[in-house]
């Protein structure tokens, strides 16, 4: 494939104040959740370092699907009456269908020169653990993977990609782990679930490591060849975006997109733009969460992280929007949130998966919904409609999934069947009750 690849992944550390440190997790049992983390993967956590070169092998990788398209969605812009141009950077176009495949990759390689010999994960839609078991396969690497059972049981093929690619696949919750079997459907999400499981499960087998797609500092870089990519594809069509926007479960995709814009604002003391961050309305946690300590995963045993977060133990509804019914944000999206440097739009699903069906119809891509949680946001602020927000002459947006194995919430979706359950006020305050906060919501550096 030809055009711009970069050489080297971009780190926003350098531009933004120092993350809060994490504390140490409230129960201790046995070695933490990155017991086994490459040393390099934790110097791309914590290093000010801005340019980190990719791996000859891991670059020989992206070459077979990077650079990934980028155009402008005139049949977008006509249906929704848009007033700026909407740009649309697309991530659906390997073998997982997602972003997700970017770090995987990068992981793998690292993890398989540390020695480790399997990988184990927490999946909800099934993108990261198709894109892990690609990589791992890549890699020489077994791959284990808890998936969300509820998604497993609507996306069955997700599983079987996974099998074919080697990788063991169980539904969460499962009969192979502690927190598994302790589950009565009254603590924890499903993802944050099947994530302890997933750090159990590695704890407890002999050369395996925990591997994660979305959250961490690590994850958030390697992804910042989309952000970056786009750049350069903005420039060739001579385009000029002051708003960029992605989905956020974690931060991965939309880190990716974002962060590397406010990087480069930063480093050229150019005004940056935008910076929207499209999560669920059944998940809100940068909307409507708590900058606070809380824990990663449904074990505790990891350190507790300064996020926002609605709560680990909140109980979020069922959504199609697998991808993002996490109960928090990464720590570096977080931070700029808290910054001001980064907006929160809250998104339901109906209203996604209706976008989604928009860009089906004008643009012949068909996205996944939480990619339809993007362009729902986007189109809101391409038509003046978002509240407290405006763009002025152009929106990017990443659609960083495909919807070909999500056409039963499509269906539900044309059929009339769907509906959202935002969380109420007193559920998300009982959440996070028990948790210590960072510090009220900073309104320095805030767009009015």
């Amino acid at each position: 494939m030809n055009g711009f690849l970069p050489g080297s992944w971009r780190s926003v550390l350098p531009h933004i104040d120092e993350l809060p440190a994490d504390r140490s997790p409230r129960v201790t049992s046995g070695q933490g959740v990155q017991a086994n983390l490459p040393m390099e993967l934790v110097r791309q956590s914590i290093s000010r370092k801005e340019y980190w070169p990719i791996p000859d092998e891991v670059a020989d990788a992206y070459r077979k699907f990077r650079p990934t398209p980028l155009w402008r969605a005139t049949g977008f812009e006509r249906a929704i009456g848009a007033r700026v141009p909407v740009y649309v950077k697309y991530e659906g176009g390997n073998i997982s269908g997602s972003h997700k495949l970017n770090t995987a990759l990068a992981q793998a390689y690292y993890y398989s020169r540390a020695g480790v010999k399997e990988l184990v994960t927490g999946t909800g839609a099934g993108q990261w653990g198709t894109a892990l078991a690609a990589a791992c396969a890549l890699f020489g690497l077994r791959c284990t993977v808890f998936m969300v059972g509820s998604s497993l049981s609507r996306k069955p093929y997700r599983g079987v990609l996974m099998r074919m690619l080697g990788a063991e696949v169980h539904a969460s919750p499962s009969g192979l782990t502690a927190v598994g079997r302790d589950h009565d459907g009254s603590r924890g999400n499903s993802l944050s679930l099947a994530i302890g499981e997933a750090v159990e499960y590695a704890k407890a087998t002999d050369g395996a490591a925990f591997s994660i797609g979305s959250g961490e500092t690590y994850s958030i870089l390697h992804q910042s060849v989309i952000g970056q990519e786009a750049q350069v594809q903005l420039a060739e069509l001579d385009a000029d975006v002051d708003a960029v926007v992605g989905c956020v479960g974690a931060g991965s995709n939309f880190g990716g997109i974002a962060l590397p814009f406010h990087a480069e604002a930063v480093a050229t003391g150019t005004p940056a733009p935008l910076l929207v961050a499209a999560e669920s309305s059944t998940t809100p946690k940068l909307s409507r969460g708590v900058y606070a300590y809380d824990q990663t995963d449904a074990t505790g045993t990891g350190p507790l992280e300064a996020m926002y977060t609605i709560g680990s133990d909140y109980v979020i509804p069922d959504s199609h929007s697998a991808g993002l019914r996490f109960h928090a944000a990464a720590k570096v999206v977080s931070a700029m949130r808290h910054a001001g440097q980064v907006e929160a739009m809250g998104i339901g699903q109906v209203e996604a998966l209706e976008a989604g069906r928009l860009l089906t119809v004008h643009e012949t891509v068909l996205p996944a919904p939480e990619s339809g949680h993007a362009l729902a946001a986007a189109a809101k602020l391409a038509t003046g409609t978002a509240e407290g927000m405006r763009a002025e002459r152009g929106v990017l947006v990443c659609a960083s999934g495909h919807g070909y194995l999500d056409l039963a919430a499509y269906q539900q979706f044309l059929d009339g069947e769907l509906s959202d359950v935002a969380p109420l006020p007193e559920a998300l305050s009982a959440a996070v009750s028990g948790l210590d906060r960072v510090g009220e919501l900073s309104t320095a550096g805030r767009r009015p």
